[in-house]
């Protein structure tokens, strides 16, 4: 069984089909027709709801953390001892909440078909900001598309709601929703069981080891942002799956002295602090990785083991240095990253292994690390090409060199006959046009929708040159924002 809150409703669930998105549950099961389906793939926000946690900041002092996730990726089981929210539970009293009163005001809501998703994506906004911020509000409603081209109203929502903000129901019923959480928090493995098919919540990480041993056959679900496609976009089924969101040893982030090691369900969003102390520029790719629904949901480790040639982190990783620490029964194996991808889709992960956690090692002041996406959009966008450089430069001599790309060949990849080049050599430009001739060497990419096999390799040459070109005038850093 496992259980949620339903707004303020304590729901316990069984013998659901595990299958079923909380998209689907919210429509068909409890008549919540409010929530739209758009696109089923997590791009268009007209899913969006708010799903709170309880949490406990570095004083020991409990409070409910709201954050959006697309509902139409996210299956049920991912819910067990949460609170959902959706877009009929902000009307309290007769009154609008005051993001509908926004919208209604500001003249954001025209067709009205994506308007439920941009109100619950204003309402996390406003649970999470202080005050109006251009940028947040950005960031927040991205993953949020307005067919009826509204934005600039829904905008001005999002600068009115949170100018000002006054205490809603739910700051009210703080202390009681934080009682019932705590009420109804996981002390044993969860399970949906529809007969043909389950969904298994394990609490620890040794339960998981036990459960993955037992049920090789069984999908990790842990963001469910690339899993669940296979449901909502190819119809298949899904016979047994493992959630991992509720392993608390996977979603820790520990800093050492050497190294930062981030458990595997972290989500992307609890990544960016860490990892942008450290990288600024994986700080500024992670801003532009998918939308922020999809960062709340999607996890480091789900990023890494889906083991996409276009995913946006390995690269990044892999120019880094960082290990993954692999799991199976009471064996782990710490691996280097670069090794762990094979060929396309295939990976070094044994039957039964799981991604424990990622191994970063920390910066230091030689490393001259940079990073770069290429893609059709700025925002919620897939690579056509995904650059990380890792140069350490002493004496003017290159003494270490790691290049990484994405986007280039069937699975994230070193340049190997790049990097010879630049070894052992002074940093200069005549030096960096021969790597950039090496890439072809190191390469042969292929064409698709996104970029043409040429585009694709002149793109990575030239991402070289502009790494180049910025260490020479630091004050020249566009860095992630390249696009087409």
């Amino acid at each position: 069984m496992i259980q949620f809150l339903l707004n303020q409703e304590l729901r316990s669930e069984h013998a659901l089909d595990p299958n079923l998105t909380v998209l689907n549950y919210l429509r068909e099961h409890v008549g919540k027709s409010g929530t739209k389906e758009g696109c089923a793939s997590g791009d268009c926000g007209a899913c969006t709801v708010v799903v709170g946690e309880l949490q406990t900041d570095d004083a020991g002092r409990e409070h409910i953390r709201y954050r959006s996730l697309n509902s139409c990726l996210t299956f049920v089981s991912s819910l067990h001892g949460k609170q959902l929210i959706s877009v009929e539970d902000l009307k309290h009293q007769g009154e609008l909440h005051s993001v509908q009163q926004a919208m209604v005001e500001c003249h954001g809501s025209q067709c009205g078909f994506c308007t439920p998703g941009f109100v619950m994506s204003l309402f996390a906004l406003q649970k999470n900001s202080d005050a109006p911020d251009p940028a947040k509000a950005h960031e927040a409603l991205a993953g949020n598309l307005c067919r009826c081209t509204g934005y600039r109203p829904i905008l001005a929502a999002a600068e009115q709601s949170c100018c000002g903000k006054q205490p809603d129901q739910f700051d009210a019923r703080e202390a009681e929703t934080i009682a019932r959480l705590k009420a109804i928090a996981p002390t044993d493995i969860g399970e949906l069981n529809s007969g043909d098919k389950r969904c298994l919540v394990p609490l620890t990480v040794a339960d998981l080891a036990d459960l993955y041993d037992a049920y090789p056959q069984a999908r990790l679900l842990a963001g469910g942002t690339d899993l669940a496609l296979e449901v909502t976009q190819f119809h298949r089924t899904l016979p047994v799956m493992i959630y991992v969101g509720n392993v608390a040893e996977m979603k820790r982030i520990e800093t050492f002295d050497d190294r930062i090691e981030i458990g595997a369900a972290t989500a992307l969003s609890d990544c960016y602090e860490a990892l942008t102390a450290e990288y600024p520029d994986f700080g500024e790719l992670l801003h532009r990785f998918a939308s922020l629904q999809i960062r709340n949901q999607g996890t480091l480790g789900g990023n890494i083991g889906n083991a996409s040639p276009i995913g946006d982190s390995p690269p990044l990783l892999i120019a880094l240095g960082a290990q993954v620490v692999l799991c199976k029964g009471e064996t782990r194996r710490t691996l280097n990253l670069e090794d762990y991808f094979i060929d396309y889709k295939v990976t070094a992960r044994q039957e039964s292994e799981f991604i424990e956690k990622i191994i970063v090692p920390r910066a230091t002041a030689e490393q001259r690390f940079r990073a770069y996406k290429v893609s059709k959009r700025l925002d919620d966008d897939i690579s056509a090409v995904c650059a990380a450089f890792n140069l350490r430069v002493e004496n003017g001599v290159i003494s270490d060199a790691r290049m990484a790309f994405g986007g280039m060949a069937a699975i994230p990849k070193r340049a190997a006959h790049c990097e010879a080049v630049l070894l052992g050599q002074p940093f200069n430009s005549a030096v960096v046009e021969r790597a950039c001739a090496a890439l072809a060497e190191d390469f042969t990419p292929l064409s698709d929708f996104r970029a043409s096999k040429e585009y694709r390799l002149l793109s990575a040459q030239n991402l070289l040159r502009k790494y180049f070109i910025e260490l020479q005038t630091p004050h020249i850093e566009t860095r992630v924002t390249a696009y087409v």
